[in-house]
């Protein structure tokens, strides 16, 4: 008996809580809001400084590159209709060239017995890897065969050896520009005014 008395006083509670709520959600709707309105908190940590490094690279010159790859897969015996593929593939990107200053030794550096000239042999300026602007390097036009069209409605297409051969032409084109002798010319312009401000004449050599 008492069981069946509690069951009945716990019914008619969350009878009581469903109209409260229902009356709740009644009234916000005829204001015009959202009662299931979501709003976000964020408890993300805050971001740590891990470490900072001492840079002492003068990044002296920096090249912006373009580039179109037109490459064709060919499947033997099989006309290009049937297996095969060519695409034609837009790159775009940078090659970064600095001069590594911590290189520089005591026999790199002579300085006069009155202070008021120098002579300085810089390193070799060097290339960094091409960094490739993903925004701007796609696949601009494909024409595939048969059994490729149905192998890619199973497989996303890889793209990984575009990027791949995109940044090792880049590489090579920086090599045969004159990205190193725009960066030496750059350091040694920096050089020449930070000392003339002090008042010191530099004068380079020659590796």
């Amino acid at each position: 008996m008492i069981g069946k008395l509690l069951m009945g006083v716990a019914l008619v509670v969350v009878g009581g809580l469903v109209a409260l709520t229902l009356t709740g959600l009644g009234v916000v709707n005829m204001s015009g809001s959202n009662p299931f309105q979501v709003s976000q908190t964020d408890r993300s940590q805050p971001v740590l400084l891990k470490s900072v490094q001492e840079l002492s690279q003068y990044h002296a010159a920096v090249g912006n590159f373009e580039l179109v790859l037109d490459i064709k897969d060919d499947v033997a015996w099989m006309p290009d209709i049937i297996a095969g593929q060519r695409t034609l593939f837009v790159a775009a990107g940078t090659v970064n060239t600095y001069v590594d200053l911590s290189g520089l030794a005591d026999k790199d550096l002579t300085l006069s017995p009155d202070g008021k000239s120098m002579t300085v042999r810089l390193p070799e300026p060097t290339l960094d890897k091409p960094n490739l602007n993903f925004d701007r390097s796609y696949i601009y036009d494909q024409d595939r065969g048969i059994v490729d069209r149905v192998v890619d409605a199973f497989e996303t297409p890889e793209q990984t050896e575009f990027y791949q051969l995109a940044e090792t032409k880049m590489a090579t084109a920086a090599e045969e520009s004159d990205l190193r002798k725009q960066a030496s010319d750059n350091t040694k312009a920096m050089l020449t005014s930070m000392f003339g401000s002090a008042g010191i004449q530099v004068t380079f050599l020659d590796n």
